[in-house]
């Protein structure tokens, strides 16, 4: 994909996304339920990568290692992510001149030092370049299993579409300002959403290359709603969710559903009896998306439809979640869903008791 952009860092895409907890067996389940499979385990350290499609996970295990501490703070936790880069060394001096603070990761022998500097809530930001067949980082740091299909279809997810940031009341813009000025990133959208009862706020920011999206949330003013809730369990801000596309929802909604993945509380009825009156001529077949909870947002004013189809599941590491899109020419967020949504995830901390409507 061309640049939209000055890509100074040389930034393409997602890498990985690197999960940690306390024990084994607190991330396998999650994982098995979402379409992925364990497929290498790494060659001196404690961690394992999963994979589905182009997206890998790492999970990592180690004794007092950063991903162990941030565990110890956050509990199951996404302790770090990886931003692949045309050239790693010049992508790291790049950023520590812009002002990012270093991390250093510790290696053994024969593996690769990975760069990193500070990220989201003190995760690791990876930045990776390696990434060719036969010479990437899972071939020279990871063993591959034996008999285990090295690049798995999975429950049919091709990317990681989008990772979204909690971050605490007042701080969106430092951090909106921290990828301005590391990477090069730009708003490309702005939300002020209210509910019934809580409100919340974020920032959409892109990368150059269109690839890395990162939206950005915080509480509204006086707000005790989902940003809070997420703050106080994840005990600091960090990654909130991490949307996977794909190329048929329904399709793989229903190898979801097979997996036993539980779903946020759908919309009502009446948001898919005002979908035609929203998008005019969508085409999508109604019936099927309000059997799965499956949300439609996007335009049809043109007559040519571009659209976004979406789903989210519920919590599933600590207070982070899932999300599932397939987009039609549509490169937004969801914004016509966004209250629908907002709303749906009230109802779901009155439920729990973790909103006092009272």
């Amino acid at each position: 994909m061309a640049d939209l952009f000055e890509n100074p860092i040389g930034l393409c895409g997602f890498e990985f996304v690197e999960f940690a907890a306390a024990e084994k067996g607190q991330l396998e389940a999650v994982f098995e339920s979402l379409g992925f499979t364990h497929i290498a385990n790494h060659r001196s350290k404690d961690c394992q990568l999963w994979r589905q499609g182009d997206i890998n996970f790492i999970t990592n295990y180690e004794k007092n290692s950063p991903a162990y501490f941030f565990a110890e703070e956050h509990g199951p936790c996404a302790c770090g992510l990886a931003f692949r880069v045309r050239d790693s060394r010049h992508a790291y001096e790049e950023v520590i001149k812009r002002g990012a603070q270093p991390m250093d990761m510790k290696t053994g022998p024969m593996e690769l030092n990975l760069p990193a500097i500070k990220g989201i809530g003190g995760a690791a930001l990876y930045l990776v370049d390696r990434h060719e067949p036969e010479t990437s980082i899972y071939d020279i740091d990871f063993v591959y299993l034996d008999g285990v299909d090295r690049h798995p279809e999975g429950c049919g997810f091709k990317v990681i579409d989008h990772l979204t940031h909690n971050v605490y009341r007042g701080r969106m813009n430092y951090w909106a300002n921290y990828y301005e000025k590391l990477f090069n990133f730009k708003e490309i959208r702005y939300f002020d959403i209210k509910g019934e009862y809580t409100g919340l706020q974020s920032r959409a920011m892109t990368a150059p290359d269109g690839l890395i999206r990162i939206p950005l949330n915080e509480e509204a003013a006086g707000g005790k709603g989902q940003i809070e809730e997420y703050l106080m369990a994840y005990n600091g801000e960090g990654i909130q969710h991490i949307a996977f596309s794909c190329d048929d929802l329904l399709a793989c909604w229903d190898k979801l559903k097979q997996k036993d993945i539980p779903f946020m509380t759908p919309p009502p009825d009446t948001y898919y009896e005002m979908l035609e009156e929203r998008l005019p001529g969508h085409g999508e077949p109604v019936e099927e998306l309000k059997k799965r909870g499956i949300l439609l947002d996007g335009t049809t004013a043109d007559g040519q439809p571009r659209l976004l189809l979406q789903i989210f599941s519920e919590t599933q590491v600590g207070p982070i979640f899932f999300e599932f899109i397939q987009r039609k020419e549509d490169d937004g967020f969801g914004e016509g869903n966004f209250k629908a949504l907002f709303e749906s995830m009230e109802r779901d901390q009155i439920r729990r008791g973790a909103l006092d409507v009272e």
